[in-house]
């Protein structure tokens, strides 16, 4: 509800298209913007008290609808600063509140939950439209003062990537991307009968705790890397960076940087905006975590370059810290770190 685009709704055809309509106090809810009204009193109860809200608490709430985890939300803290795309939900919630002790506690933001600058909040807590996921988790990481925690609402899969762990089936970038920024614990499932309309599928909410202080690490560098060993995350890392694309990417940084005399200090510069962790990146690599046995679009390397000087810079790096024969799906944030600052020291950069 507080993110993507609204789209235009094609009129419904004859008395069985409009009997499939789900509606709360006159509103037509749409799941094609992804509105999902949490309807089990109980559930809101349960999110609020995982919350850990506290009195003096300023909540951000993302995609309030029309106010049923907003009424508890007041109820719990100091005041609540919802962010509401949809117009007609923006209506909905200030007729709900207006007159009642809670309207001056009470910030209604109108727009897109990405494009918004947000306010300072203590502690947010969303039920999200599932296709903005990846890109507002990373909005919130990088939000500045930082906040306490985050408790949000995914779809149950995306739920289960953000906390797998090395060694999972669906540990990927997006496990290890946030969990260098955050902790991240699975709360509650929820199906999807908690819901009006019901979704498609199942759901999960999360808890989010920025780590603080942030990590001291190149957000550009680290997220280059970590995308490139996830392009087939069950080969080996030796493997990985024998393909042909791999090398001549790293090789072209290599020589841009030295062509531009940058040092290996310089080319140690924090990049302080995590939110890139989320978007394409700078590498252009294409990922894939589950098709390990589909042959890869990028040319294994045939032997063209075997003697070439910087594929043989790159292999002693992987050597030096024994990574040729491991694997992205097994290895933790650390080695991940330590990758990063080998292939550094090579003076080999990732953006």
């Amino acid at each position: 509800m507080a993110g993507g685009k609204i789209k235009k709704e094609k009129p419904s055809r004859g008395a069985a298209a409009g009997s499939s309509n789900h509606y709360q106090g006159g509103i037509q809810f749409h799941k094609s913007k992804g509105q999902h009204i949490l309807k089990n009193p109980l559930l809101v109860d349960s999110i609020i008290q995982k919350a850990g809200i506290n009195s003096t608490d300023v909540i951000l709430e993302i995609g309030p609808g029309t106010g049923n985890l907003t009424k508890k939300l007041l109820e719990a803290g100091k005041s609540v600063v919802a962010v509401e795309l949809d117009p007609r939900m923006v209506l909905e919630l200030q007729r709900r509140f207006q007159g009642t002790p809670y309207s001056n506690r009470l910030k209604v933001i109108q727009g897109d939950v990405l494009k918004c600058d947000l306010p300072y909040f203590d502690i947010c807590v969303a039920n999200i439209p599932y296709q903005i996921s990846s890109p507002l988790t990373f909005k919130l990481l990088n939000h500045r003062p930082v906040f306490r925690c985050a408790v949000i609402m995914f779809q149950r899969e995306f739920a289960m990537r953000l906390v797998a762990q090395p060694g999972d089936t669906l540990y990927c970038r997006l496990s290890v991307n946030t969990q260098l920024l955050a902790r991240v614990s699975h709360l509650l499932k929820v199906g999807k009968n908690n819901f009006r309309p019901p979704p498609k599928v199942d759901s999960s909410v999360v808890r989010i705790e920025p780590r603080k202080p942030a990590p001291s690490v190149n957000f550009k560098e680290w997220d280059g890397l970590v995308r490139i060993c996830f392009t087939r995350k069950n080969k080996t890392i030796g493997a990985i960076f024998k393909q042909k694309r791999v090398l001549s990417i790293l090789e072209k940084n290599y020589k841009t940087l030295q062509a531009l005399q940058v040092s290996q200090g310089n080319g140690d510069q924090m990049a302080t905006d995590a939110s890139v962790l989320g978007d394409g990146g700078e590498l252009n690599m294409e990922t894939d975590d589950e098709n390990d046995d589909v042959d890869d679009d990028m040319e294994m390397d045939d032997g063209e370059s075997k003697g070439s000087e910087f594929k043989e810079k790159v292999l002693g790096v992987l050597k030096q810290g024994k990574y040729e024969d491991k694997r992205s799906s097994k290895l933790a944030q650390a080695d991940f770190m330590h990758l990063l600052s080998l292939f550094n020291q090579a003076g080999i950069h990732f953006s």
